[in-house]
């Protein structure tokens, strides 16, 4: 039993933190009988490890029976826009090039085998963050991605 607490506490250790993200609204776009509407889900989450920076994401989720018990698979698409808030701080970490790709955001797009990511890279040689959306899948993955740049500018 200690060793189970051991191994999981070192596991989410390095899995590092991933935000949380807040819905800020949504648009039906297939009414559905029976089960909530088909709809695009607009949500809002902070970088975790850079300070001032907020990425608005628009996803597709599935209604239905399915998608009232979560258990549909929702599709692919997905939009991001990510915007300077504040004066950014960038950790360390970022700013030596050891955080190329890190999962700044994930969010379950089925049962078990789907989710929609983004990760970060940091251009050092155009002093700006790059977040990439995508969604993957454990069998195979999904071409369909976003992008969003945030310059990182001296903030008045």
């Amino acid at each position: 039993m200690k060793y189970k607490t051991l191994i999981l506490t070192a596991a989410l250790l390095m899995v590092g933190r991933v935000a949380q993200a807040e819905q800020i609204g949504s648009v039906d776009t297939v009414f559905k009988m029976f089960g909530p509407d088909h709809k695009i889900v607009v949500e809002a989450f902070d970088d975790p490890d850079v300070k001032n920076v907020t990425c608005y994401i628009s996803r597709a989720k599935t209604g239905g029976i399915k998608g009232g018990l979560g258990l549909a698979e929702d599709t692919s698409d997905a939009a991001i826009s990510c915007q300077q808030v504040g004066p950014v701080e960038l950790s360390d970490k970022i700013k030596n090039g050891k955080a190329q790709g890190d999962v700044v955001f994930q969010k379950r797009t089925s049962l078990v085998f789907k989710k929609l990511q983004v990760v970060r890279f940091y251009d050092a040689k155009r002093n700006t963050l790059a977040y990439l959306a995508y969604s993957d899948k454990v069998v195979e993955g999904s071409p369909k991605n976003a992008l969003s740049a945030v310059p990182i500018m001296p903030w008045h």
